[in-house]
């Protein structure tokens, strides 16, 4: 089985629902992790748009990623520039993936803006997600 890690500045947005459809997509072929460089606890808001998918990450939690420096890693997929630059060296194999997602945490407008906002991260994630099971968890 591959560890997988997502890595993210605070752990609350963007790291956390790539880590629910990493699970959901790669089911029993990957062990999960996400992490931030801080912990911001789990946003409400990312929350709620994962269960509009009918994925539930209202259990997960906002870890840094000091606590699995020790895990064996195969791979580290960083989703956003500031956890890209400053993402601690893990020993090993480890293949690093990278793409910088809009932070929907940071979304101005209204209440219904902001939830699109979240949305369209959520689109963007689930797709980028999907691919990157079919390509290296098959």
């Amino acid at each position: 089985m591959k560890n997988v890690l997502v890595l993210c500045t605070a752990n609350s947005c963007r790291s956390q629902i790539a880590e629910g459809y990493l699970r959901y997509f790669a089911g029993d072929k990957a062990k999960i992790y996400s992490a931030g460089i801080e912990t911001h606890g789990v946003n409400p808001k990312a929350i709620q748009v994962m269960a509009e998918d009918h994925i539930d990450i209202s259990k997960h939690t906002s870890n840094n990623v000091d606590e699995y420096i020790n895990v064996p890693f195969d791979y580290i997929i960083t989703v956003c520039d500031n956890a890209n630059e400053n993402c601690p060296y893990f020993p090993g194999r480890a293949e690093r993936f990278h793409h910088n997602f809009p932070d929907p945490a940071k979304a101005k407008g209204s209440p219904e803006e902001v939830m699109d906002e979240f949305r369209r991260v959520r689109d963007m994630i689930k797709i980028y997600s999907k691919d990157f099971v079919t390509a290296h968890l098959q």
